[in-house]
């Protein structure tokens, strides 16, 4: 029977990481991917999403090159290369990634795992055709979209995440039914393409995990894109007529629609039969102490599977910990990990405008905080914003009045993704306000008014009204 020290199932953002780096460290690892390495993220997710991303934002500019003294008659776009480009750059990640793991000699075993087995101290894992044994195991499995029990994806009218993707032609009308993150994102890249979009959104407001402002903030610009906008509304019904789609919503409308996008969010994967043990599951998601073990012992669990957060770099960053955890295992020393506090990890939404945010909301610091600061500065006062053409949004940062510790950043605007990184390091270093006060920002610069925002906590920012 084939052994290995460590096995990872899944070869997402997590597993594929994780597997590196246990290489590095000179662990033996094998993973199980049954489809390409980089999972959801880079296949059919986060990179062939932020391509798309590229072009509609570039498209929806050429469209105001006047503005800079320039002039483009009639801009056209064909959207089979923009396909085509979206799959050369998936190809160019993956084949990449798949370059490394030769070169670094992991095994990769392209089969589905279908059960588990406890095997004395050590795992015994199968496909349906092979089993391989090892000391330490780590579940990856990542995640799929949801349903609605009245709307079912069946790839030809109700669409998931990754059949969009396959679309080598444009609907002219697009629903998109949720509007977190990702119905978000896919509304903007086609409505800035000419797509005709509706949004249909259960709860009162767009993304709600964000700030309540920026979620208002974002609904605004997209409404000024020709995005219509359904909030506090359920989708009740729908039926095919005459090569149209008719949707009947709760607050009595009716649309008509050519396809329809169901992104309501996402559900953990773990479909393997745990033969002679059980491990704890609550909601779907596997449940992990704050080493990333399951309550078995030396099996661990990293990623959407155990929906502590669905985003690939807290798959990956889960994936490093448990890795340097398995590591000092191995070698006999103590474990000082730091638990990962999920709330600073950042979260970044590819709409345009973007939204890059990290730490407490202002009404989560309100509920945990006897008071709060809150500092804001507008890109409309910024000069490389003003020269980028691009003004549109602020920079918002929460501080806990008493101690003076920086709790939240929320960004909506010109590279606010990027931009996030700042309030990564603030926030996650812990830092205090008379901290954040001493770095100085380069000028001309967008992350000025990050700084200025800070300033704004004491209500010192120079080039606020």
């Amino acid at each position: 029977m084939e052994q290995h020290t460590v096995a990872i199932i899944g070869g997402g953002p997590g597993g594929y990481v994780t597997a590196i780096r246990l290489q590095q460290y000179g662990i033996d690892t094998v993973v199980f991917e049954k489809e390409r390495l980089g999972g959801v993220c880079l296949n059919w997710g986060c990179i062939p999403t932020k391509a798309l991303v590229k072009v509609a934002d570039l498209f929806s500019e050429l469209h105001h090159v006047e503005e800079f003294g320039l002039s483009i008659e009639n801009p056209k776009y064909d959207y089979a290369k923009i396909y085509e480009r979206k799959n050369q750059v998936v190809e160019k990640l993956v084949s990449g990634l798949e370059f490394v793991f030769k070169k670094r000699q992991i095994p990769v075993i392209k089969k589905a795992v279908k059960a588990f087995e406890k095997h004395g101290d050590s795992y015994l894992i199968s496909t349906e055709t092979s089993t391989i044994q090892a000391s330490y195991v780590i579940i990856a499995t990542g995640s799929k979209p949801k349903e609605l029990p009245t709307f079912k994806i069946d790839g030809e009218n109700i669409l998931s995440s990754r059949d969009i993707l396959r679309l080598q032609e444009l609907p002219e009308r697009l629903v998109v039914v949720g509007g977190g993150v990702i119905g978000c994102e896919f509304a903007s890249i086609f409505a800035q393409l000419g797509v005709e979009i509706q949004i249909i959104e259960f709860l009162p407001q767009l993304i709600s995990t964000e700030d309540e402002e920026i979620s208002k903030r974002l609904a605004m610009a997209l409404k000024k894109t020709g995005i219509k906008i359904h909030l506090n509304t359920a989708v009740e019904s729908w039926k095919s007529a005459n090569s149209e789609l008719q949707i009947s919503l709760s607050n009595g409308k009716e649309i008509t629609t050519d396809k329809i996008l169901l992104s309501v969010g996402r559900a953990p994967v773990f479909e393997i039969e745990c033969k002679n043990f059980e491990i704890n599951i609550e909601k779907d998601a596997i449940t992990i102490n704050n080493n990333f073990e399951t309550s078995q012992p030396n099996l661990f669990a990293i990623g959407d599977v155990t929906a502590k957060m669905l985003l690939a770099h807290t798959a990956s960053k889960q994936g490093l910990l448990t890795a340097e955890i398995i590591k000092n295992r191995i070698v006999g020393t103590e474990s000082r990990i730091e638990e990962l506090r999920y709330e600073n990890i950042p979260r970044c939404t590819f709409t345009n405008p973007e939204i890059g945010s990290i730490g407490l909301t202002e009404s989560q610091a309100k509920k945990q905080y006897d008071e709060i600061l809150v500092g804001k500065f507008p890109f409309s006062a910024n000069g490389k914003a003003l020269g980028l053409g691009n003004v549109f949004g602020f920079v918002k940062t929460i501080a806990d009045k008493k101690s003076n510790k920086i709790l939240g950043m929320h960004i909506i605007g010109p590279q606010a993704t990027e931009l996030i990184a700042e309030g990564g390091i603030i926030i996650q270093s812990g830092m205090k306000l008379d901290e954040a006060l001493k770095i100085v920002f380069a000028h001309p610069t967008l992350s000025e008014a990050v700084a200025e925002s800070i300033e704004d906590l004491e209500k010192m920012s120079i080039h606020s009204m």
